[in-house]
């Protein structure tokens, strides 16, 4: 979900540019969406498998933390 989200940021700018937009758009609303939507199925994850496999758990909710972390950035970057 985080690179769904991560690739409607990439499309609107490659479509749209980085100029501030009057209102939010279609674009915006699935970014809030998808980042929203997966903090209970990260949450789901990490209570179910980090006491099973927490070496394995750990490696893949480190690789969560990250993708959400690249599709927070350019969000935060180009102050949207």
């Amino acid at each position: 979900m985080s690179v769904a989200a991560l690739a409607t940021v990439l499309v609107f700018i490659a479509m749209h540019g980085t100029a501030p937009q009057a209102d939010e758009g279609v674009a915006a609303h699935t970014w809030q969406l998808l980042m929203g939507a997966q903090a209970p199925i990260v949450l789901f994850f990490a209570i179910k498998w980090l006491p099973q496999s927490p070496k394995q758990a750990a490696v893949i909710l480190a690789l969560q933390v990250g993708a959400a972390l690249a599709a927070i950035a350019p969000v935060f970057l180009l102050h949207w």
